[in-house]
């Protein structure tokens, strides 16, 4: 039988969960996630670790080491860190698609356009349904399926609906799906119903499917899978991990995550805060964060609000991974970006475009959200925010199938209106439109020559 409506979740005796606002500590979390006393999100902490912390040299080595190893939880990306993660039981069986082990990439036209020579992008649209929610899934999923629950459900712009359902069908659970009818990639919903969600498209936005799902959870026997359920944000904090590993434990000077629902920024944050109390490094990087203007919240709340309140708003925009306009996680991002000296901009329709063609002039491609890490970055060397001597690591969150229509309206010259400035010379020369030709070899060689020309 599954869990009732009202079940809770307990935990192993490694970690606990504490309140973002109050401190609150507790072994059990009800379906919400929110804390009993005043009703704010949870985070997973290690109590543990003040007693007696892991020696970092011996992390460092046994992380290395399971990079040789068959075994299947250390073929995964997430689990091989599984000393910072919470614990499994022997006999509990991890939910795994081999996701992590994403790749970093130096960007050498990138840097030349920004003018910051040590430029890289840690990919995680490499990993198995295509986006980094993979790498939290893993976890959440493990545990809900430990706890007894036969359906999990989320609310979803695209990627999230992707991964669940995946990881669900992996572990032999039902998923429910409820997306926002109308604003969410064709690409990343087919992911949802190859996997065998059932997709429920509500005439809402994001935000009014995720009030949606709040309530189910306390009604139903549904265990939750967005980022507001601190399962989610421990496997996402590996993604840091693998980052500072990948650079021999030397921390970049800024890290650039996209802006959505804002768990990416929190798991980032939370696991910088931990490596760095756990001394696997030195010194925090700057974590910054960049929206799209027209899904701008947490940059609204920073420069209004002064990160005290949130102030919501009424999202568009055709990144739709980051169409979010009242993000749950706001206040972990706040803290974050202010713990680690970072800030929070934002980036136009026009500007997303034009840094998602330089991306994929890299020959490695992005979904558009990820983009907004490159145009963000612009903007920030031009207030002298970042310097050009510094190493700067840009987040792409999802590949670049997961929005091909996007691409395609970009390169036929459909995507953005004349007055977007959608007709400029750099734009120009980033386009590569479908080129109709009669089948003749004389035709091909013209068109290669004019090519060479260009």
């Amino acid at each position: 039988m599954p869990p009732s409506s009202n079940s809770v979740l307990r935990v192993q005796s490694n970690f606990q969960f504490r309140c973002i606002a109050c401190g609150d500590l507790s072994d059990r979390a009800s379906q919400d996630f929110r804390c009993a006393r005043c009703g704010d999100l949870l985070e997973i902490t290690y109590p543990q670790w003040n007693e007696a912390r892991p020696d970092p040299e011996n992390l460092k080595s046994f992380w290395r080491s399971r990079h040789v190893s068959n075994d299947p939880i250390d073929l995964s990306g997430v689990w091989r860190f599984r000393e910072l993660l919470p614990a499994l039981r022997d006999d509990q069986p991890i939910i795994t698609l081999r996701e992590g082990n994403t790749p970093l990439y130096d960007l050498p036209r990138c840097a030349r356009i920004t003018g910051v020579p040590r430029l890289f992008a840690k990919h995680q649209g490499t990993n198995p349904t295509g986006s980094f929610k993979d790498c939290g899934m893993t976890v959440a999923a493990t545990f809900a399926r430990s706890a007894g629950f036969r359906w999990v459900a989320c609310a979803s712009t695209g990627n999230t609906s992707a991964s669940m359902a995946a990881y669900a069908a992996r572990g032999g659970m039902r998923s429910l799906v409820l997306v926002p009818e109308g604003k969410i990639s064709w690409s990343k919903l087919s992911q949802a119903l190859d996997y065998g969600a059932v997709t429920c498209q509500l005439r809402t936005d994001f935000d009014g499917c995720l009030r949606l799902l709040q309530e189910l959870v306390l009604r139903a026997p549904v265990y939750q899978l967005n980022s507001i359920n601190p399962f989610r944000l421990e496997g996402q904090k590996t993604l840091a991990l693998e980052l500072l590993e990948q650079l021999d434990w030397q921390p970049p000077d800024h890290i650039i995550v996209p802006g959505g629902n804002l768990g990416n920024s929190s798991a980032i944050g939370k696991a910088l805060r931990e490596m760095r109390d756990l001394k696997l490094i030195s010194r925090m990087p700057k974590l910054s964060v960049i929206q799209a203007e027209g899904a701008n919240a947490l940059v609204r709340t920073l420069r209004e609000a002064d990160g005290k309140r949130l102030i919501s708003v009424q999202p568009e925009t055709r990144a739709t991974a980051i169409r979010i306009g009242n993000p749950a996680s706001w206040k972990k991002a706040v803290a974050v970006v202010n713990a680690t000296g970072g800030t929070c901009e934002q980036v136009s329709e026009f500007e997303i475009a034009q840094a998602k063609a330089e991306i994929g002039a890299e020959g490695l491609g992005c979904e558009p959200a990820s983009a907004v890490t490159l145009a963000g970055l612009k903007k920030l060397v031009k207030q002298n925010f970042v310097q050009p001597e510094e190493t700067v690591v840009l987040v792409l969150t999802g590949n670049l199938l997961k929005d091909p229509d996007y691409t395609i309206e970009f390169h036929r010259g459909d995507l953005l209106p004349a007055s977007a400035g959608s007709s400029t010379a750099a734009m120009n020369n980033l386009r590569r439109p479908p080129i109709v030709l009669d089948a003749t070899l004389d035709a091909v060689i013209r068109t290669l020559e004019q090519a060479e020309k260009s």
